[in-house]
C-alpha cells in the first residue's frame, strides 16, 4: 500500500461517518479513528507487520502508543493568519538544494502559486507552492525536518 492510497483512505474514512476502522493485510496494518464530525483525530496508526506467519489469535495485538501532538502556538494570537499545511508526509525542505538560497523568509511577501518550499516523499521532491497571497509570519517546521499530512508548516498574514 502506497502513500497515495493511505492518504484517500484517511480521507474516505473521516468523509463516511464511521468512528473506527482497522485494516490488515500481508505486512501492513492500519488503525484510523475519527470523531463524531468526522475529521480524523491524531490516532491513525500505519505499522509494518513482521515477515513471519501470522501471530496467533492466542497472542494480544500489539499496543502502539500515538506520536505527542506537536504543540501550537495560541489560537487567539493567530486568528487572523493562515495557516499554510503539509499537504503530504515527507521531509521538509526550505531550499531546492543545499546550494541554493531558501524558497522564502519570515517577513516576505508572497503570491499565489509561489513555491514556499520542498517535501520529499518516497525520492519524490514535491514543490508546494502558496494557495494565498500575503506576508510569512512564521515559519513553524525546521529545515530537513519530517512532516505529517496537515501539519502547519508557514502562518501568512493576508493583509
Amino acid at each position: 500500500m502506497d502513500l497515495k492510497e493511505i492518504q484517500n483512505l484517511i480521507k474516505f474514512v473521516a468523509n463516511s461517518g464511521v468512528a473506527e476502522v482497522k485494516l490488515e493485510m500481508d505486512d501492513v496494518k492500519i488503525t484510523i479513528r475519527t470523531t463524531l464530525e468526522g475529521n480524523v483525530t491524531e490516532t491513525t496508526y500505519v505499522q509494518q507487520m513482521p515477515a513471519q506467519a501470522a501471530i496467533p489469535q492466542a497472542v494480544a495485538p500489539q499496543q502502539i502508543a500515538p506520536v505527542a501532538a506537536t504543540p501550537e502556538a495560541p489560537a487567539v494570537e493567530n486568528a487572523h493568519y493562515i495557516t499554510i499545511k503539509s499537504p503530504i508526509i515527507g521531509t521538509f525542505y526550505r531550499k531546492p538544494s543545499p546550494d541554493k538560497p531558501m524558497f522564502v523568509e519570515v517577513g516576505k511577501s508572497i503570491g499565489k502559486g509561489d513555491v514556499l518550499c520542498v517535501i520529499e516523499a518516497m525520492k519524490l521532491f514535491n514543490e508546494i507552492e502558496s494557495e494565498v497571497s500575503g506576508k510569512i509570519v512564521k515559519i513553524l517546521v525546521d529545515d530537513m525536518s519530517p512532516v505529517e499530512f496537515d501539519q502547519p508548516l508557514f502562518l501568512v498574514d493576508p493583509s
